[in-house]
């Protein structure tokens, strides 16, 4: 099966995202809109191709930062909420459940009560014209500190609402070790909020048995590190815990792997692991989740069977009902005998 066969045949199959941070779905027709809208003159493509150029983890964390700065107001998050449908609706992904990180918004002066109203007429909107579900999960950020990420967990709390099922740990994790905001998680999940963690995507297994045992963390983003731990390695296969893997983000980072021929997801599976597949950024990282797939089977040799539970396995990690998981994957199934 060639790249476009194998594409076109998985855009038919149900599919799950849980990695994913909706700035990062924007699309680059948007950049230029909200630069002019910003600037009051149109973006040149020397503009665009320097927010874009970075070779390292921080300098990614700091041109993600420049795009959020390009919204100004909260009915910017519209433009989002529309690109985040389109990429959905192209990589034919029935369900997601996406990062949004609101301090840098909160920093400008917008009304974390106003960006959930958006939200939440955006997300009933995608549900009713395509069916699509999509659940969210605040980034309370390691870059910024605990300080800051309790008073974000505040106002999830403050303002409910039940698209927002949880928190995450996302940021540099080289400069905010998860252990620091270990009193936030235990908080989140003592109040029944879902709790998950970036974690061995720049820093060693440490920072992943920090986010298990200290942040109660119930699923690991990214969690390349953890080849380098054996023991790591055992626990997360027996206990079943969900690894968001997104291979061309960490391909990039080059912490552990430079290739994608070489990312450790091939021996995660092999082992038993929960590893999901992701794409973390895909305008940053130049993918989508149809080409996350490509890369595992002709990359990684991933038999078309391997890339059924790879898909069944996105849906097993999500926080759906059980029974909901069961219809999706009998979906799924059903998609891969046609």
């Amino acid at each position: 099966m060639n790249e476009v066969e194998f594409k076109s045949f998985i855009k038919k199959v149900p599919k799950a995202e849980i990695h994913i941070h909706i700035e990062a779905v924007i699309k680059l027709a948007s950049v230029k809109k909200l630069y002019e809208q910003c600037n009051g003159k149109a973006m040149s493509d020397d503009e665009l191709n320097e927010i874009f150029s970075y070779n390292d983890l921080n300098g990614f964390i700091q041109a993600f930062l420049k795009v959020q700065n390009l919204l100004v107001s909260v009915d910017d998050f519209n433009l989002i909420f529309d690109d985040l449908k389109e990429y959905l609706l192209e990589n034919g992904i029935s369900y997601c459940e996406a990062f949004f990180a609101p301090t840098a918004f909160l920093k400008k002066g917008f009304k974390y009560e106003d960006m959930v109203k958006i939200f939440k007429k955006k997300i009933a909107e995608i549900k009713k014209e395509t069916g699509i579900v999509i659940k969210l999960i605040m980034d309370v950020s390691r870059t910024f500190g605990l300080e800051n990420a309790m008073n974000n967990y505040k106002l999830l709390k403050e303002y409910p609402c039940e698209d927002i099922i949880g928190i995450g740990l996302g940021g540099a994790e080289s400069k905010g070790a998860a252990k620091d905001y270990a009193p936030v998680f235990k908080l989140a999940e003592s109040e029944g909020y879902k709790v998950v963690a970036h974690a061995g995507e720049d820093v060693g297994p440490e920072s992943i048995w920090d986010a298990i045992n200290l942040c109660h963390a119930q699923r690991i983003g990214h969690g390349i590190t953890a080849i380098q731990d054996e023991k790591l390695m055992q626990k997360l296969t027996e206990s079943k815990l969900p690894v968001e893997v997104c291979i061309t983000s960490n391909t990039f980072t080059k912490k552990v792997v430079k290739e994608a021929k070489d990312h450790p997801i091939r021996e995660f599976f092999d082992r038993g692991m929960l590893v999901t597949v992701n794409t973390d950024d895909p305008v940053f990282f130049k993918s989508d989740l149809l080409n996350e797939y490509w890369i595992c089977h002709s990359q990684l040799n991933f038999t078309m069977d391997e890339i059924k539970q790879l898909v069944i396995n996105s849906f097993e990690a999500t926080y759906l009902a059980a029974d909901e998981k069961a219809a999706w994957i009998s979906k799924v199934e059903e998609a891969f005998k046609s």
